[in-house]
């Protein structure tokens, strides 16, 4: 057993730095690559492409990493482990494997794991008595399942553990939990029980804490000032140790700051009740973990205690809810604030008069009421201001509505209030509205499968 294996976090989002995951890989030692890609919105925008191309559904960028780093794994032995496959983790794997054997990569060994896509099961599923009902609301499925276009559970790092054990080079998964990345190259090395409720949770602090990349070492921080070389900020990295303890760092000579307080922000993020921070594999107990500064750039995380796994895995389903578009303008010197909100409500008028019926209607000032709608605070603003963007969107059903909103946004550069510019891109085209819909499903009607294809 080894004494301390280093998992670094190669990507927090589809979208992130580029240069992330060759960076984590080059500027030091590391044992696993750590790769999140998926958000629920991003589910359904792979779906749709794999709709219109069945080869597509998973995220392009992470085979061109995977191929830059092909001498790097064979030179140095780290794993890489991401849910970039996405609703296609088989296409992904297959596509490395391919990009493998043309640079003569041969032996490269990839894991796909399978089984948390629903969609092709749904119909069995509510006709079974599988409701899926919404969690918040507590509507079923079978209401919306016309316009189902995913359904994803949310995998843990059980499939992540078998793949490893089978020797895998690269792990390639669809909907899996950001912290199962992490957890299970902990649990493969260190051999925990799937029991030890206090370490799987101390595992799962490390992969929560990993999982949004840069921002537990100084990314999107409260005190960005105090946060040096913001562009070339160092990705952080867990050293974790078989006790459950790990210290969280960078790289040296990167950029960024990991700090108690960096840690202890990201610790935050997308928590509920602290105490409850459930997943498939434990439920941890954010309350119980004990941050400490034991170096620059170290951070000792620790005491984290857990207890049993729900019986239930929690499905994210997203479905087709109309139609969006959105467009702007800008507005001058003298009184910008009012001559944007004149717009608006012209705009509204106008769109009223024509029988336009719309799900919502918003006409936003950038800089002064887009994030807050206290109308005392802007009032108090707008003498200050010399210019404002003005945006207005609007959502519905009806997509002929949505396109006709479109042609009437120009007309308020010559017939609406002057000092006015910044139309640009043409007529706003609609987009589809995509709605989230987050469920839980028992965990025995859910099968991962681990299957590994060799270059």
């Amino acid at each position: 057993m080894k004494e301390t294996i280093r998992i670094a976090s190669g990507q927090g989002f589809w979208g992130d730095l580029p240069r992330a995951p060759i960076d984590q890989a080059r500027n030091g030692p590391i044992d696993y690559l750590a790769m999140d890609y998926l958000a629920e919105v991003t589910m359904s925008i792979l779906q749709k492409q794999r709709l219109k191309d069945p080869r597509a559904g998973y995220a392009r960028d992470f085979v061109e990493v995977v191929t830059e780093l092909l001498p790097d794994i064979r030179e140095k032995g780290f794993r890489i482990i991401s849910n970039a496959g996405g609703v296609n983790p088989v296409g992904c794997a297959e596509a490395i494997v391919e990009a493998a054997r043309a640079r003569g990569f041969h032996g490269l060994k990839v894991a796909v794991v399978t089984g948390d896509d629903l969609l092709p099961h749904l119909d069995d599923l509510l006709a079974d008595g599988v409701a899926l009902k919404h969690m918040e609301t507590g509507e079923a499925l079978a209401d919306v399942r016309a316009r189902v276009v995913s359904a994803n559970a949310y995998l843990g790092a059980r499939p992540v553990v078998e793949a490893l054990g089978q020797g895998a080079d690269v792990v390639v998964t669809g909907r899996t939990t950001d912290t199962g990345l992490t957890l299970g190259p902990m649990i493969h090395e260190f051999g925990w029980a799937w029991d030890d409720w206090d370490r799987l949770a101390a595992g799962t602090v490390a992969g929560h804490i990993l999982e949004c990349g840069a921002q537990s070492s100084g990314g999107n921080f409260t005190d960005w000032q105090t946060v040096p070389d913001l562009a070339r900020v160092g990705f952080p990295i867990a050293e974790a140790h078989p006790d459950g303890s790990f210290v969280v760092t960078k790289h040296a000579g990167t950029g960024g700051l990991v700090s108690r307080a960096t840690v202890a922000e990201q610790l935050l993020y997308e928590i509920g009740d602290p105490r409850d921070y459930i997943t498939p594999d434990c439920v941890a107990d954010f309350t119980s973990i004990h941050l400490e500064d034991v170096g620059p750039n170290r951070v000792r995380v620790h005491g984290i205690t857990g207890g049993p796994a729900t019986e239930f895995l929690k499905v994210s389903a997203a479905y087709a809810d109309g139609w969006k578009a959105t467009s702007t303008l800008v507005y001058g010197w003298p009184d910008p604030a009012a001559r944007a909100r004149a717009a608006g409500r012209i705009l509204k008028e106008r769109l009223d008069n024509l029988g336009l019926g719309f799900e919502e209607y918003r006409a936003e000032i950038i800089g002064l009421n887009a994030l807050t709608e206290d109308d005392a605070r802007t009032a108090a603003r707008e003498a200050d201001l010399d210019e404002v963007m003005l945006r207005v969107s609007v959502r519905g059903q009806d997509r002929k509505a949505v396109e006709a909103f479109g042609k009437e946004i120009a007309p308020l550069i010559l017939t609406g209030p002057g000092a006015v510019t910044g139309f640009a891109g043409g007529r706003p085209r609609p987009s589809e509205v995509i709605a989230y819909w987050p469920a839980l499903i028992p965990k025995e009607r859910v099968r991962a499968e681990v299957t590994v294809i060799e270059a």
